[in-house]
C-alpha cells in the first residue's frame, strides 16, 4: 500500500516483481472471457493492485485499441513494460496468452465432438451475454470521465455510425476520425493541452 501511495505522489508506476506481474496476468488470462477481459484488467490493475490509476489505465487501453492485435495482449505488454521494462512485458504477455491458448486447444477438440449439443450452444450464448454485460459496465465506469464534453459524444456518434450503420472498415474510420480527434485535443501553445475547444 505504501508503494502505491508513493507512486501516486511521484507519478511513476509502483515497483512490482516479475513473478507478481506474471501471476497477475496469468490469473487474468485464465479467468476472463471475451470482451469482459477489459473489466478484469481494470479490477486487477487499478482496483486490486494499484499498479495504474484510472487515467493511466484509460491511456493504456486507448493505445492497445489503436494497435494491431488483441486489446488484452496489447495491454499486457504495455503494462508489463511500464512496471518492469522488456522482461515485465514478456512475462505479462506469456501470462496473459498461455491459459487462453491451452484452453482454446482443449475446447476446440471438445466442441468438434459436441457441436450439435443444444446445451453446449446455450452455454456459449450465456458466456457471450455475460461478456457483453461486463464490457458495458467497464465502459461506463472508465468512460464517464472522458465523455463529459459534447465533442466527445459527437466523435463517438460519428465513429459508431460509420462502423455500425455504414459498415466502413475500422481501419478507414481510425485513419479519418483518429487524426481529427488528435487535432481537436492537441496541446495549445502557452496552456495545458488535451482540452476540447470551447
Amino acid at each position: 500500500m505504501t508503494k502505491v501511495r508513493e507512486a501516486d505522489r511521484s507519478g511513476a508506476a509502483p515497483r512490482a516483481s516479475l513473478p507478481e506481474i506474471f501471476w497477475a496476468f496469468l490469473v487474468i488470462g485464465a479467468t476472463s472471457f471475451g470482451g469482459g477481459v477489459v473489466a478484469y484488467l481494470r479490477n486487477v490493475l487499478v482496483i486490486g493492485r494499484g499498479w495504474l490509476d484510472e487515467e493511466q489505465f484509460l491511456s493504456a487501453l486507448e493505445i492497445a485499441q489503436a494497435l494491431p492485435g488483441l486489446n488484452a495482449t496489447n495491454m499486457s505488454v504495455i503494462v508489463g513494460d511500464r512496471l518492469r521494462g522488456p522482461p515485465g512485458a514478456a512475462l505479462a504477455f506469456i501470462g496473459m496468452t498461455a491459459p487462453g491458448a491451452a484452453l482454446v486447444m482443449a475446447l476446440g477438440v471438445l466442441y468438434a465432438s459436441n457441436a450439435e449439443n443444444p446445451y453446449v450452444n446455450a452455454g456459449l450464448i450465456g458466456v457471450g451475454a455475460a461478456a457483453v454485460g461486463m464490457l458495458s459496465a467497464v465502459t461506463f465506469q472508465i468512460g464517464r470521465k472522458q465523455l463529459a464534453a459534447p465533442i466527445d459524444l459527437a466523435i463517438i456518434l460519428v465513429t459508431v455510425t460509420m462502423v455500425s450503420f455504414f459498415h466502413i472498415s475500422l481501419v478507414i474510420v481510425l485513419l479519418t476520425v483518429g487524426p481529427l480527434a488528435v487535432l481537436i485535443y492537441r496541446p495549445r501553445p502557452g496552456g495545458v493541452g488535451a482540452q476540447p475547444p470551447e
